[in-house]
């Protein structure tokens, strides 16, 4: 009887109570928050109008880039206004069912931003490994069965995290202590057994994030090893692995510290673990266009040619020399 009065009176509407501590403080965090989103905006839509707009950029590597800069960009919008909504107006509330639409996106764009870096990988292992055969590798039939098994097997976890945690029975509190729909900020509120689905979260970064990144590095380390024994010269190729390199560092070391924030054992305080799942989130979506903006030679002639157009930089004068 006791169950399922439990079970018959799981709450439907939840509270996202991130950075409560902060008190009158809290509003203080919209302009930086605010801010990042708006540099995320602005940052990946010009980056992806680039690429969409000049047939030259066509390419698998630019078109790989632009798939990156759309996931970039969804990932802060379903994320951050509802969180500005909470630190500016104290609008905290959230349906269980907004929850899980809200979790399923932001999980959904987070998977497919490690198996877009597993596809770079790839296109430059076949660029420097196999140059004769690259455009036979990377024509969409032949590549196509590098894109399916990763998808599916993105698409089988997120919606195995998101059902799992919908079942749950919420009797204990409805309140997250966070600024969005975290996956284990909500299972953590659940007063049944979540052991199935801690399983499932451990099982889903084991082999999404983990698989990806012990290809990615086993990939770079062969095309490395390679240019490296044949002396062949591959600089534009190796200056593309370079700034891949430099964005896969960026998101795995926030992924690192907001995973074991939540799954270890840390003095981390409340505010700590909020704020790293947000720089998890936002950072990356910031820092991808400007790195691949300044670091791509053919993205940033573009869109110097593009301010040159629009009047905002000198008519005159030579393009920016090549640092890639």
């Amino acid at each position: 009887m006791l169950d399922d009065h439990l079970n018959n009176s799981s709450h439907t509407i939840f509270i996202l109570n991130g950075f409560q501590n902060l008190g009158k403080w809290r509003p203080a965090l919209v302009a930086p928050f605010l801010l990042m989103l708006i540099l995320s905006i602005i940052g990946n839509t010009i980056l992806s109008s680039i690429i969409m707009s000049k047939r030259n950029l066509h390419s698998p590597m630019f078109v790989l880039i632009g798939l990156m800069s759309v996931a970039d960009l969804c990932i802060p919008i379903f994320a951050v206004p509802n969180m500005l909504l909470s630190l500016s107006f104290n609008w905290n509330t959230i349906s269980l069912n907004g929850c899980l639409i809200q979790m399923f996106f932001i999980i959904y764009f987070q998977s497919f931003q490690s198996t877009i870096l597993l596809w770079m990988a790839l296109d430059r292992y076949f660029a420097i490994c196999t140059p004769l055969y690259y455009h036979k590798h990377m024509a969409f039939p032949n590549f196509l069965k590098f894109v399916i098994v990763p998808l599916l097997r993105n698409a089988f976890f997120d919606v195995l995290l998101i059902t799992l945690a919908g079942s749950l029975p919420f009797c204990h509190s409805n309140v997250i202590d966070h600024c969005f729909c975290e996956h284990m900020a909500l299972v953590g509120l659940a007063c049944g057994d979540t052991s199935v689905n801690s399983l499932v979260g451990l099982m889903a970064a084991l082999l999404i994030p983990a698989v990806d990144f012990v290809v990615i590095v086993v990939s770079y380390v062969i095309i490395f090893s390679t240019v490296i024994k044949t002396g062949q010269s591959h600089t534009k190729a190796f200056n593309t692995c370079i700034t891949h390199i430099i964005v896969i560092s960026v998101s795995l070391c926030f992924l690192l510290m907001a995973y074991l924030s939540y799954r270890i054992r840390n003095n981390f305080s409340s505010n700590n673990r909020v704020f790293l799942s947000l720089m998890y989130l936002l950072v990356p979506s910031c820092l991808n266009p400007i790195i691949y903006g300044v670091r791509t030679k053919e993205i940033r002639q573009q869109f110097l040619h593009i301010m040159r157009d629009m009047r905002i930089l000198p008519i005159s004068g030579k393009p920016m020399n090549s640092i890639s």
